[in-house]
Order: C-alpha cells, then sequence, then structure tokens
C-alpha cells in the first residue's frame, strides 16, 4: 500500500491512469479522420474517448467513434498502447488505439466532443493533440507493410 508522503498515512485510493481508446478510420481514397475538439486541449485529433465503467475497451471504441463521428466501424487491429505520463496534458491517460473501417462513409458527421468531423490525406496532416501524430506514424508503417496490426480479441 502507498503512504502518504506528509503523514505516512496508508492511501486506500489508487491515482492510476484514466483508460481511453482512440480509432484511426481509414480510407485508401479519402484518407484518415480527423475531429475538431471542442473542449481543451483543442486542435486537431484522432476520434477516441474514455472507457466507461464496466465497459471493454473494443466496446469504448465502438461507442466513441459512433459519439464522434456518426460511423459506425469495423476494428481491424490494434495499431498501439501509448502510456507517457504526459501524453494528455490534463491528466495521465493511456489508450489503446484501433486501425478500423467505417461501414457508411456517408454517415460522417461530428458530435459529443467534436466540432468538426473530416476526411484528411494521409500527406495532408498537420500536427494532431496528445501523441496522435506517432500513432499515425506507426499506422503509416503498417500500410507500407513495416508494422503489423495486432489482432483484436473481442471481449463476450
Amino acid at each position: 500500500m502507498k503512504k502518504c508522503p506528509f503523514c505516512q498515512h496508508d492511501i486506500s485510493k489508487y491515482d492510476n491512469p484514466y483508460p481511453t481508446a482512440d480509432c484511426i478510420i481509414y480510407d485508401e481514397e479519402k484518407g484518415v479522420v480527423l475531429i475538431e475538439r471542442n473542449n481543451a486541449p483543442h486542435g486537431l485529433a484522432l476520434p477516441g474517448g474514455f472507457v466507461e465503467t464496466g465497459e471493454t475497451i473494443e466496446h469504448a471504441a465502438i461507442r466513441e467513434m459512433k459519439e464522434e463521428t456518426g460511423l459506425d466501424i469495423e476494428l481491424l487491429g490494434i495499431v498501439g498502447v501509448y502510456s507517457r505520463p504526459d501524453r494528455d496534458p490534463r491528466f495521465h491517460t493511456l489508450t489503446v488505439t484501433y486501425a478500423a473501417k467505417a461501414k457508411d462513409l456517408s454517415q460522417l458527421k461530428a458530435g459529443d466532443d467534436a466540432s468538426n468531423a473530416h476526411f484528411r490525406k494521409l500527406e495532408d496532416i498537420p500536427h494532431l493533440c496528445f501523441d496522435h501524430d506517432e500513432a499515425l506514424a506507426h499506422f503509416k508503417e503498417y500500410l507500407q507493410g513495416k508494422r503489423p496490426l495486432l489482432p483484436v480479441v473481442q471481449s463476450k
């Protein structure tokens, strides 16, 4: 158990990172779906959000894509897990970033925490919030055959 550095009493609540799920929704012709964040930190980002109590990370990814982009998606694989303590300026988070495919691209529309949702060509993507530039670089390596996707194991 952790001890308080001042009074040495046991700390019963742990200060753990918050789990999130992000997706790189990709279409060969249109590019990648990006959102403009309504909340701080402002800027362009991959769509994603927090895992809710009682839900799997896979379900969180699918739910967040529907909420932020209007898209129903299929998870294709895991691009990576990103957990640097400073990846989110608000507090420590960790994310599982998935590659995903939209079932119907015509349904793209911003919602929830996104003020805009749109496709951007891979070669035309500016700096993104959080560590999404790193995840996108890993996704590009996957497209070039230099990096595999990890399998998605749907929890039952």
